[in-house]
């Protein structure tokens, strides 16, 4: 296990503070807002923390505050529903007294019935693709302050990388992830894996079409609301293809799909997320 996917796995071991209450912790740096990633793997945790049976199939969120990253998160859960077949909780993540996230997940029971799913892309396999920072340092010269970093999940894109100009102008994109080092059998914790890294490129697909830069004030997104349905098991250590488009932009919000197949061709996940897509113009505060 990689150095930086230990640490991911730190974050979402959760405190226990009281009954159906736990504290999570941020990642040591300089990050001003927190990952929204990490705060829907953490309340992910916290909700399965508290469930019995089943395996969670859905999780629908909505991201309410930015998350300060000098402060612990609270993560709050009602035991909202223990059935037969279906277990729900709603998980609430505070900070400063005021809600940030709040998450509805729902765990379920695999039974034996109808099934039919689409196919799965044809895309180069990820032995095939050069990592990340690999191609940056091929095509730049050099590797910015970001990808010299290491990160817990590793990431190879199909096709031109999605900053670049002869990128596709289409709002699609394909990438390869999984977490960059073997983790423990636990399904709860391989969910909550693939929970932080769902959150990670979603804006990927939403700017394609368009020349808008992060990083020279021209330009304002942010997480909205973000949902997944995990179809199968799945093994977040292995190779799944992320594959996401964005179907529309309007009203400075973009919505992102995504499937995520596991390499046999099988759908273990679908999300759905929906981002602040804001050009920032003189009449915009």
């Amino acid at each position: 296990m990689s150095l930086a996917l230990d640490s991911l796995i730190d974050l979402l071991d959760l405190e226990d503070i009281e009954v159906n209450i736990f504290r999570g912790k941020h990642p040591e740096g300089d990050r001003q807002r927190t990952f929204g990633g990490q705060v829907a793997a953490q309340a992910l945790m916290a909700a399965g923390r508290t469930v019995e049976r089943g395996r969670v199939h859905s999780l629908h969120s909505y991201f309410l505050r930015p998350g300060d990253s000098s402060a612990p998160t609270l993560y709050e859960v009602d035991r909202i529903r223990d059935g037969r077949s279906f277990t729900t909780r709603r998980v609430v993540a505070i900070q400063h007294g005021r809600a940030i996230y709040n998450m509805q997940a729902s765990f379920h029971d695999d039974e034996v019935s109808l099934e039919h799913q689409v196919a799965m892309p044809e895309v180069p396999a990820p032995e095939d693709i050069v990592p990340v920072h690999q191609r940056v340092h091929t095509e730049t010269g050099y590797v910015d302050d970001w990808n010299r970093l290491p990160h817990p999940i590793e990431q190879r894109y199909v096709g031109p990388l999605p900053w670049e100009p002869e990128r596709s102008r289409e709002p699609r994109e394909q990438l390869w992830i999984r977490a960059d080092g073997h983790l423990p059998d636990d399904p709860l914790l391989h969910a909550c894996v693939v929970t932080y890294a769902s959150d990670m490129t979603p804006f990927d697909a939403m700017l394609a079409p368009h020349d808008v830069r992060w990083d020279d004030g021209s330009f304002m997104g942010a997480s909205l609301d973000h949902c997944m349905w995990f179809h199968r098991d799945l093994r977040a250590d292995d190779w799944l293809l992320y594959d996401m488009d964005s179907p529309i932009a309007h009203g400075a919000r973009s919505l992102a799909r995504g499937f995520l197949f596991s390499r046999d061709g099988q759908l273990r996940v679908t999300m759905v997320q929906e981002g602040l897509t804001r050009v920032m113009t003189s009449a915009t505060p």
